[in-house]
């Protein structure tokens, strides 16, 4: 099939993490992406997480070449008059136009939204920033853990004991920024598509970050509290049903058992029927006693087998279990084979 964003045209000049990425669906679903970099040191992915290999043969990072894959590549210098009026010229021609800098960057340097959009009122100009295009944090800096941070989602991801954990994967950057940005680039595009006019586009990270954090938006709804820590919330370990159990040989399954059925099935499965009267749906209090007990009982039976031993018996069954993979395990798990993420 035809990708469905053939003939869009695109300039990137993001750096990094969520712009990159935003850019790289795009061009995923067929868009035409020119990568615009400042002369020198570019795009600062090219030397973050490179390898000593990549070094030696002066090759970009992995980073920079999977985020930046499909991509063509320009080195435009904005800070001066040559490099400013062919960034205009190629606006006149482009559909999109997405960059991260700090607000009034890009107006500072003369090719503002402004100066775009009198060449091309047709354009869609998305700014992707940490915390909004105004107000008092607009011009600070900051990276995915503080935008989390602030969003109360670093809250949310807290061990047992209520200590935050610095995830692996960044949320703000990939859901509150880049497929944010995705998001309001095709709405916008929609628009065009009808014979609107172009729009600027002001994505915060911090603020899309917030506005995801819905089990907590949940909990202060019903309680006016919103802290859902580790063994508190339905989704967060309060439940049996839905949490993480380590098995004999030091390795994890993920049970999300939520619904009543799976949960029942589960239980045959364990052995345990009638644990299966003990569930969230039919009056279990979630983080109470009785589930806390339970969760005890349910972490001892899977400590009775290896991950892979219960997967044998429970993947068959569909009643949501799934092994904890690792990334290396995931990379070659026949769920993935032949897809490229």
């Amino acid at each position: 099939m035809t990708p469905s964003l053939t003939g869009l045209r695109v300039l990137d000049l993001t750096r990094l993490l969520p712009g990159p990425v935003a850019t790289l669906r795009l061009a995923e679903l067929g868009a035409d992406v020119l990568k615009i970099e400042p002369p020198g040191e570019g795009d600062y992915a090219r030397t973050m997480l490179q390898t000593d290999a990549d070094r030696r043969t002066g090759t970009p990072s992995a980073f920079y070449r999977i985020v930046n894959r499909g991509k063509r590549q320009l080195t435009l210098d904005l800070k001066t008059d040559e490099g400013r009026a062919k960034l205009i010229e190629l606006a006149r021609d482009a559909d999109v136009l997405v960059e991260s800098f700090r607000p009034s960057v890009m107006a500072r340097l003369g090719v503002g939204y402004d100066v775009l959009r009198e060449a091309n009122p047709k354009l869609i100009y998305c700014a992707i920033t940490g915390f909004g295009s105004d107000g008092p944090f607009a011009q600070k800096a900051g990276h995915d853990l503080n935008y989390i941070a602030y969003a109360g989602v670093l809250d949310q991801l807290a061990t047992r004991d209520g200590t935050p954990v610095a995830p692996n994967f960044q949320l703000a950057d990939l859901l509150g920024g880049a497929l944010s940005a995705v998001m309001e680039i095709l709405a916008a595009a929609w628009q065009v598509a009808r014979g609107g006019e172009g729009r600027c586009l002001n994505v915060s990270m911090t603020h899309a970050t917030h506005a995801h954090n819905v089990m907590a938006h949940i909990a202060l709804a019903n309680t006016n509290e919103g802290s859902t820590r580790a063994g508190a919330g339905l989704l967060n370990g309060g439940a049996p049903c839905y949490d993480v159990y380590r098995t004999r040989d030091d390795r994890f399954v993920a049970v999300g058992a939520l619904e009543l059925k799976f949960w029942q099935t589960l239980c045959e499965a364990l052995g345990c029927p009638d644990w299966a009267r003990r569930h969230w749906s039919l009056g279990q209090a979630i983080g109470g006693a009785d589930a806390a007990e339970l969760s005890a009982q349910l972490a001892a039976r899977f400590r009775e087998r290896t991950r892979d031993e219960w997967m044998t018996l429970l993947e068959p069954l569909d009643c949501c279990v799934a092994p904890v993979l690792t990334p290396a395990e995931a990379a070659v798990h026949p769920l993935f084979r032949g897809y490229e993420s």
